[in-house]
């Protein structure tokens, strides 16, 4: 494993080193990168390994190499569902969104880092001969380097564009070539075009990716599990019952289990556990998740729950594993709670970014769109809450409505997906827009339910076109 990541960081140093000053996708700091870094089947894995790096944001931490995941992709969903705060001063996400708060900026640049390391491989695995692959190599790295390039965009799509509006104008700014300094102008596509992109790729990763992979990286199960996750952001024609066809079939065809206590993948199996689908491998010896969420120094929580939260898991029994309490560092007589879960075991430098329980989830939010039988939604939550721990389904049993239900699925999805993969602010952006409000009333309207794309983007790109509604372009 250290010898992959001595690759990984030669390869990175070779085709994408970052100028910190362009926040669009890392450009490379020289032309010449663009030609024969991929020759044969060995090249291609590295520069394969190089994408993946950047699926997982690998970068620094304390000058030294670390993953990043915690901070790009578990912390400012539950910020932005005013779940939770940071504990020494709070954050302008929790009340409205600015073009320059360092949270956007990175969701945004770090989506487009790895959309350009999938681009550098497709363009450049497309000119070589089969012949220099074994068996269908060639096609499995293709199909890999588009899962991650639709991960990309999707994450694009889910955070800063008009997703629930296939007519709308706002959609992502779509990235199909290696970006060089002599390329940056492009203007951001609309919305359907978007979810057409981000499905091709998606579809070719499914019949070409490898059928089983190790769980650190993509297959045809993950190209399944992340066209589940783009339908249900559509919500047009069929696209709830295909949702409700995908899950079952990796439900019950799928190499993955619902792990019996949940509590169990966070704490001390991690990414040993049958049920993750894909998740996210710590570099040796780091130290960067535990010291994104605590400072080590002192043993203080960076980031608190909101009463919001607590209300939600007051009375679950996940709150004793995921919640430990302390004293307010300003005010030593109030309490707060800062959150532990995956951070106390002996897996807390390892992140999750898809997991089986999610399909369950998504299967019966979506029966419950699509107009299927409550009872076999009903099933489902009950499934993964009591897997969960949770023994008493009176609640969900009394449900007669589909509104209701609906709601009660969000809250499962946010009580077991919480600082995985801003599974919950997607949830919550998926609801009707008089639900949103009571979650987080600071949302105050329609146009806030998605960000803004970050000033620098206007700065670098001044073809980009309009901003989000809302917001403005400085």
């Amino acid at each position: 494993m250290k010898q992959t990541f001595i690759y990984i960081f030669m390869f990175l140093s070779i085709i994408s080193q970052t100028s910190c000053e362009d926040q669009l996708n890392a450009l490379p700091t020289q032309s010449k990168v663009e030609g024969n870094v991929i020759v044969d089947q060995a090249s291609a894995e590295i520069a394969l390994n190089g994408v993946y790096y950047r699926f997982a944001s690998g970068g620094e931490s304390q000058d030294e190499p670390a993953i990043l995941w915690a901070i790009y992709h578990e912390l400012t969903s539950p910020i932005l569902t005013g779940y939770f705060t940071y504990a020494f001063g709070g954050s302008p996400l929790e009340e409205t969104f600015y073009p320059t708060d360092n949270n956007i900026l990175n969701t945004w640049s770090n989506a487009y880092s790895l959309i350009n390391a999938a681009n550098g491989v497709i363009e450049q695995m497309e000119a070589l001969s089969s012949t220099l692959f074994t068996g269908n190599r060639k096609a499995e790295i293709i199909a890999e380097a588009k899962l991650m390039r639709a991960y990309g965009h999707y994450n694009l799509l889910r955070y800063f564009c008009r997703f629930d509006d296939t007519e709308s104008e706002y959609g992502a700014l779509i990235r199909d070539e290696f970006v060089t300094t002599n390329n940056i102008a492009k203007s951001r596509s609309d919305v359907k075009s978007t979810y057409t992109f981000i499905l091709e790729d998606l579809e070719e990763a499914i019949k070409n990716a490898p059928l089983e992979n190790k769980n650190i990286y993509g297959n045809q199960w993950i190209a399944k599990a992340m066209k589940a996750r783009v339908l249900i952001l559509r919500g047009e024609g069929t696209d709830y019952t295909d949702v409700v066809t995908i899950t079952t079939d990796i439900i019950d065809n799928g190499p993955y289990e619902l792990e019996e206590h949940v509590e169990d993948i966070f704490n001390t199996k991690g990414l040993t556990s049958k049920e993750v689908m894909l998740g996210i491998q710590p570099l040796a010896n780091q130290t960067a998740r535990y010291g994104t969420y605590w400072q080590e120094y002192n043993s203080m929580a960076m980031y608190t729950a909101m009463p919001s939260f607590m209300s939600l898991i007051e009375n679950d029994p996940r709150k004793d594993w995921m919640l430990i309490a302390q004293k307010r560092y300003n005010d030593p007589t109030l309490t707060d709670y800062g959150i532990v879960k995956g951070i106390s075991g002996n897996k807390k430098e390892e992140s999750i970014a898809i997991r089986l329980t999610e399909m369950y989830l998504l299967k019966a939010e979506a029966i419950v769109l699509s107009g299927g039988k409550l009872e076999d939604a009903k099933n489902l939550l009950k499934t993964v809450s009591g897997h969960a721990g949770i023994t008493d389904f009176s609640v969900i049993d009394a449900i007669t409505n589909r509104d209701e239900l609906r709601l009660e699925i969000y809250k499962e999805t946010v009580k077991n997906l919480i600082f995985e993969d801003g599974i919950e602010w997607t949830a919550m952006t998926r609801l009707p827009l008089e639900e949103i409000l009571k979650i987080k009333p600071a949302i105050k309207e329609y146009n806030y339910t998605i960000l803004p794309i970050p000033a620098t983007e206007f700065e670098k790109n001044p073809t980009i076109g309009s901003q989000n509604p809302g917001y403005s372009k400085i």
